[in-house]
């Protein structure tokens, strides 16, 4: 074994991830099941395929709350998990009223729905597809993927979309010009008005109280609707109707822009790809493509799976997955991501992933993760909110009855008043302020090359005051280099670094290939090494030309063989944190060799940027404490050096304690003390390890992206105290001016709809937002 002296080399064991199905996500996914195993590991996924090309998961991602990780975890011992596409969603409260339609029904054991990926989940002790779609129907949403409706229904026209408002909106306005003419005939008209816009509001509404929802938006627009044609406030009543509708619309807007950047990502997977097989050239479906197969990517077309590199370079534009906007030139043998635009020439490709667990497939599933593991504040709301609505309309009751039966005040005036706090305690824009916020946030983060599991990941990094930093491969490149050439006894460098070379030549030790790189530097041939063999905690020794060549580390050497001038080099060197070794010839030192792993590009900007921040930042490797200490004093970072990997969860749990804590690592490695960590946070350009195993991961693997993160996390708590504020604040001050008698039903549904609206665009700043 090739030993040198202050480096570990340390293997990195990548395990699959990803849904594990065979069909493409650019596809809907269409009913399926998978069967619980007698145990479930973290992070490991099982399935039973019974429909095809279809594909559910069953993950246990170990969330300690047990709200957010029940449809997480693998379903219950006897049930079986099933999903389909769910379309005619507005906003997440739409979320909810399937699920509560759903959950209802006997033997569905779970049921959630997954907004940003429209995609409704049930674990049911048996195939419930008919009596579920009755369900979803029934509350108004259209369910695809049952034998009765396979096929997506074609989108509406510009008529059919925007035709009820421009009908209601011209009713209004005829409505109201008759009021200048004919007050009575105006009156009528405006009853017709309201009719016409609460006829689709009202079945809506009955449709949701019989799956389930009663306190929805649609029963209280109803209610305040009706009663105000009872109290004869016929005008009110339809305008209300009116606001209602655009304020819908607007939320559909908004909706869909948030949803615009999983469906973008749902795309770039192409639906068949040019399979190679000898000279044989044929379009396949990318479902049908297996580990090992050959593709042909023509310029301009898009990756539809991971895979190696067989031309000897190509440029590929990686963008869409990793942020970066310059197309990167990929080597022979090298990974790309599938998604991934071929920028300037047709390339040949091999296959390396399965159906199901590209690149593509690993983001979408974290997608779908993420809406799992809701923030502590999103929680909070959600219960909030159950109280919230009910505890508002006993109170319009109360308005209602309290003031005629008690103080002998007019009916209609407090009828009306009661009504308009119906409108007023609508909870939408409360409940939508947080996900909509924490949505954009991930979303924003995922176009910088960062994927954050979820809200919970999103709160807690905003919260990191402290960053523990792996070394190799996180602050350094992992990739040493050659950095000081120093003959002795007149050899010549070119000369040293060839016979060490030569010795070197064949071993696939990280510090043995530096040097072979920087030898091949000069062009000439390296001497054939005979007789070569790692000396066991020295090093490696090889025959060239007749001659004994050995190449070790200095604390090996005999004493006194290395003279005064020698040993002050090599402390030097070792002092400035590199590693040195010895090329001895007959036992002869003729030189000193000095490797170094360098820093990454950004690492000292990265740290600065935290620096400023108010985050403090510590070294934590398994290196020498003086390698250690010079990259810590480069940096301008504090370290602890000599670490075992228990040692690294020992050091972050202790700073955990003091400060929240996040550990930044490259892989399996550094596991133990992700998971010990606040949050752990992987390097590694989105490989199934990192994923897998950090709370967060930059698929750019830039350091730069941490403190962009951070940010991000932070700006969407400062959005989420916005929404709430506006949420409330409108809402307040409504409740308010209608006791008062100040405002009326209109405003009533301003401070509803208008707030909603609010809300969600103040959220979708975060989208547009430079961090």
């Amino acid at each position: 074994m090739h030993n040198h002296e202050n480096h570990n080399h340390q293997e990195h064991n990548h395990a699959e991830g990803g849904c594990g199905c065979n069909h493409s996500h650019s596809k809907t996914q269409h009913g399926c099941s998978s069967e619980k195993q007698n145990a479930v590991n973290p992070g490991e996924h099982t399935h039973a395929h019974d429909h095809g090309a279809s594909c559910c998961s069953a993950d246990d991602h170990g969330d300690p709350d047990e709200e957010s990780d029940r449809l997480a975890a693998a379903p219950l011992s006897g049930s079986e998990r099933y999903s389909w596409k769910v379309t005619g969603m507005d906003c997440p409260s739409c979320a909810k009223k399937i699920e509560n339609a759903v959950t209802a029904i006997p033997g569905v054991v779970n049921a959630r729905v997954l907004f940003a990926t429209e995609k409704l989940v049930v674990d049911g002790q048996s195939n419930l597809s008919l009596r579920i779609q009755d369900a979803v129907q029934q509350a108004g949403f259209t369910l695809l993927g049952t034998q009765a409706n396979q096929a997506e229904p074609p989108k509406p026209s510009r008529l059919g979309e925007f035709g009820p408002l421009l009908l209601l909106t011209a009713l209004m306005i005829v409505s109201w010009a008759l009021s200048l003419v004919n007050p009575e005939l105006s009156r009528i008209a405006f009853i017709a008005t309201t009719l016409v816009g609460l006829a689709p509001v009202a079945t809506k509404a009955i449709r949701l109280i019989r799956s389930g929802t009663p306190f929805a938006i649609e029963t209280l627009m109803s209610v305040a609707a009706i009663g105000a044609l009872f109290i004869g406030a016929t005008a009110e009543a339809a305008m209300v109707l009116l606001l209602f509708m655009v304020g819908e619309m607007l939320e559909s807007y908004a909706a869909n822009r948030a949803r615009r950047g999983v469906k973008a990502l749902m795309e770039l997977v192409p639906e068949d790809a040019l399979l190679l097989q000898g000279t044989e050239r044929k379009r396949v479906p990318v479902s049908s493509l297996r580990p090992g197969d050959v593709i042909e990517i023509a310029p301009g077309g898009r990756l539809p799976a991971d895979a190696e590199l067989l031309n000897p370079f190509a440029s590929f534009d990686e963008s869409a997955l990793t942020g970066e906007s310059v197309p990167v030139e990929r080597q022979q043998g090298q990974k790309v991501a599938a998604g991934s635009l071929s920028v300037d020439q047709a390339a040949q490709m091999k296959v390396i992933s399965e159906p199901g667990k590209n690149a593509i497939d690993r983001i979408l599933q974290l997608i779908e993760e993420a809406e799992e593991r809701r923030a502590p504040i999103e929680r909070f709301l959600d219960r909030f909110s159950r109280y919230y609505t009910p505890a508002i309309m006993l109170l319009a009751i109360a308005v209602i009855l309290v003031p005629p039966l008690m103080y002998a005040q007019p009916w209609d005036v407090w009828i009306y008043r009661g009504l308009t706090l119906l409108l007023i305690g609508c909870p939408c824009a409360l409940v939508i302020s947080t996900p909509a916020a924490i949505t954009s946030g991930l979303a924003a983060a995922t176009r910088r090359g960062a994927l954050i599991k979820g809200g919970a990941a999103l709160e807690q990094l905003g919260q990191v005051q402290t960053i523990a930093f792996d070394k190799t491969g996180t602050l350094t490149e992992g990739k040493p280099t050659v950095t000081d050439v120093l003959p002795l006894n007149g050899i010549s460098e070119q000369s040293l670094l060839i016979l060490a070379a030569a010795v070197e030549a064949g071993s696939h030790h990280p510090l043995a290939q530096a040097i072979i790189n920087r030898a091949e530097q000069y062009g000439a041939p390296l001497p054939p090494a005979q007789n070569r063999r790692a000396l066991a905690g020295v090093g490696v020794e090889g025959i060239v030309d007749g001659k004994t060549v050995l190449i070790s580390t200095p604390a090996k050497l005999a004493a006194g063989l290395l003279n005064q001038q020698g040993a002050n080099q090599v402390e030097r060197l070792e002092n400035a944190g590199k590693t040195a070794v010895v090329v001895l010839e007959d036992g002869v030192p003729i030189g000193l060799l000095a490797l170094r792993d360098t820093l990454r590009s950004d690492a000292k900007q990265a740290i600065a940027e935290l620096n400023a921040l108010g985050i403090n930042g510590v070294m934590l490797t398994g290196d020498n404490p003086r390698a250690a200490a010079a990259i810590a004093a480069e940096l301008g970072l504090d370290y602890r050096a000599g670490l075992l990997p228990e040692d690294k969860v020992r050091a972050v749990t202790e700073l955990s304690e003091l400060r929240p804590t996040a550990m930044i690592g490259d892989g399996i490695n550094d596991a133990p003390a992700m998971k010990a960590s606040s949050i752990g946070i992987a390097m590694g350009s989105g490989t199934d390890v990192a994923l897998e195993t950090a709370d967060a991961a930059l698929t750019h693997n830039r350091l730069l992206g941490v403190a962009e993160m951070i940010r991000i996390s932070r700006a969407t708590h400062a959005n989420i105290r916005q929404n709430i504020t506006i949420a409330l604040g409108l809402k307040g001050i409504f409740l308010i001016t209608t006791l008062m008698g100040l405002t009326g039903l209109w405003l009533a549904v301003l401070a509803d709809s208008g707030a909603t609206a609010l809300v969600t665009a103040n959220a979708l700043r975060l989208l547009k937002k430079r961090q």
